[in-house]
C-alpha cells in the first residue's frame, strides 16, 4: 500500500511543528525520517498513523492491503509496551483477539512470527527474563502479527545498546527481504538511516519542513556497518543537518 502525504501542516497552539511536509511513499519501501531534536519527526509519524490528526492538508492510502491484513497500519515504538504478566506468546496474541480468529489461527500466527523473529525457545518467558533486544523482537513480532501493509516504527532501537542494534538491523533487513513491507521509520541515528531507508527525507528544524529527500540505490541485503560508501553518506547527512541540530539542541536547552 502506498502512502500519500500532502501539505502536512500542525501547531501546538502557537507553535508551528510542521509545516506543509509533502511525501509519497511507494508499497515496499523504508523511508527513514531524520532531523534535528524537535522538529516533529514523532508527531509526523502520529499524523501518518492517525494518532494526531494535521491542522492541514491529508494522509492518504491508497492501494489494497496485504491478504490476511488485520491492521493496515501499526507501530512499533522504543518503549516495548510489554505486558509483564504475559508471556512472550501472550504478549503477541494481545492484537489478535478482538479480531474474531480462531484459536487454530491465533496458534499459527504467533508460532509464524515467533519463527520470524528467532524467538520460538521463548514463546514461554515473561518479559522480564528477556533482554532489551529481545523484548523489542517480541514487539516487532506483535506488529508483523497483523500482517500491516504500512509499518511505523518510531526510533525502535535507540534504547539499546550498540551491538544489539546492529543485530536487530540485521533482522529488520532480513524480515523486509522475506516479506516488504511499506515502513516509515524515525531515528535520529545515521547509521540506521543509511542501512534501512530505501530513502530518506532530512527535515529542517522547528518548524520542520523537507529539507532533501535522498534516495540510496543499493539494495537493502547488500548494505554492511564500516562500508564507505554509507560512511560518506552518513557524513552527508551530517553535514547537511550539523548547523540546526546544534542550533536545535541549543533551544532546547534554554526551554
Amino acid at each position: 500500500m502506498d502512502l500519500s502525504l500532502n501539505k502536512i501542516t500542525h501547531r501546538y497552539g502557537d507553535m508551528l511543528v510542521l509545516d506543509e511536509i509533502s511525501l509519497n511513499i511507494p508499497d515496499g519501501e523504508i523511508l527513514c525520517v531524520i532531523g534535528p531534536s524537535g522538529c516533529g519527526k514523532s508527531t509526523l509519524l502520529r499524523m501518518i498513523g492517525g494518532l494526531e490528526r494535521p491542522d492541514q492538508g491529508q494522509v492518504t492510502q491508497v492501494g489494497e492491503v496485504p491478504q490476511g491484513c488485520l491492521n493496515p497500519l501499526t507501530f512499533v515504538f522504543q518503549d516495548f509496551a510489554l505486558l509483564p504478566w504475559r508471556t512472550v506468546a501472550g504478549n503477541i496474541s494481545l492484537v489478535l483477539e478482538d479480531h474474531g480468529l480462531k484459536g487454530g489461527e491465533i496458534d499459527r500466527i504467533i508460532t509464524d512470527v515467533l519463527v520470524r523473529t528467532k524467538l520460538s525457545d521463548f514463546s514461554d518467558a515473561l518479559p522480564r527474563q528477556l533482554s532489551g533486544g529481545m523484548k523489542q523482537r517480541v514487539a516487532i513480532a506483535r506488529a508483523l502479527a497483523v500482517n500491516p501493509a504500512v509499518m511505523l516504527l518510531d526510533e525502535p532501537l535507540s534504547a539499546l545498546d550498540a551491538q544489539t542494534r546492529e543485530l536487530l538491523m540485521d533482522d529488520l533487513v532480513g524480515l523486509w527481504a522475506r516479506q516488504p513491507f511499506t515502513g516509515v521509520y524515525v531515528t535520529h541515528n545515521l547509521a540506521e538511516a543509511v542501512r534501512l531507508g530505501h530513502r530518506i527525507a532530512v527535515l529542517s528544524r522547528r518548524p520542520g519542513c523537507i529539507r532533501e529527500v535522498i534516495e540510496i540505490d543499493r539494495p537493502l541485503t547488500e548494505r554492511r556497518t564500516g562500508d564507505p560508501e554509507l560512511e560518506a553518506l552518513q557524513k552527508r547527512l551530517w553535514d547537511l543537518m550539523r548547523e540546526e541540530a546544534l542550533a536545535a539542541d541549543q533551544e532546547l536547552l534554554n526551554v
